[in-house]
């Protein structure tokens, strides 16, 4: 079982096999979550609203029908389709 040491600072070094597990890498968050008496660290994951304008927009808008089409073909191609 992978174990830490807290430090004076009551700073904690998330030994690698745990840290690759979880896909926690520099900069990463955790939540420390209280359950049945004891206590379990969870990876913190990213809220989608989060998200918002990480995309450039497009040069060109498209219409809903051209995003509808190419939704479809991607559908096909992931498929084995044409």
């Amino acid at each position: 079982m992978p174990t830490a040491t807290m430090t004076s600072k009551g700073q904690l070094t998330v030994p690698a096999e745990v840290r690759n597990q979880m896909g926690l890498v520099t900069g990463s968050r955790v939540d420390f979550v209280e359950s049945g008496g004891g206590w379990h660290i969870e990876a913190r994951r990213l809220h989608a609203s989060r998200l918002f304008g990480v995309l450039p927009k497009p040069a060109i808008p498209m219409t809903l029908e051209q995003m509808e089409a190419g939704i479809a073909q991607g559908a096909a191609t992931s498929m084995g389709g044409q």
